[in-house]
């Protein structure tokens, strides 16, 4: 596949496949989310419009299971790698 052939990262993206901001034509391609000038590996969900990211709290996970998430506010962007 051609770097012409990748999908434009949506505004709005999370890595949960149950999100309906979950696009998985994205996925096919290894992504990097810079936040406040510094890449990070961690996150989970974005919005760049908002200017968030969502990211684990450590260990802990609700009663679903589920890892707890954190909002930091700052400046968001995406990118291909």
């Amino acid at each position: 596949m051609t770097d012409t052939a990748r999908p434009d990262l949506p505004d709005h993206l999370s890595v949960d496949p149950r999100s309906p901001h979950h696009v998985a034509a994205v996925f096919e391609h290894e992504i990097g989310i810079r936040f406040n000038g510094k890449e990070r590996g961690d996150v989970e969900e974005y919005c760049i419009s908002e200017g968030w990211i969502k990211v684990p709290a450590g260990r802990t996970l609700d009663r679903k299971g589920q890892p707890m998430m954190l909002k930091l506010k700052g400046t968001v962007e995406a990118f291909y790698k």
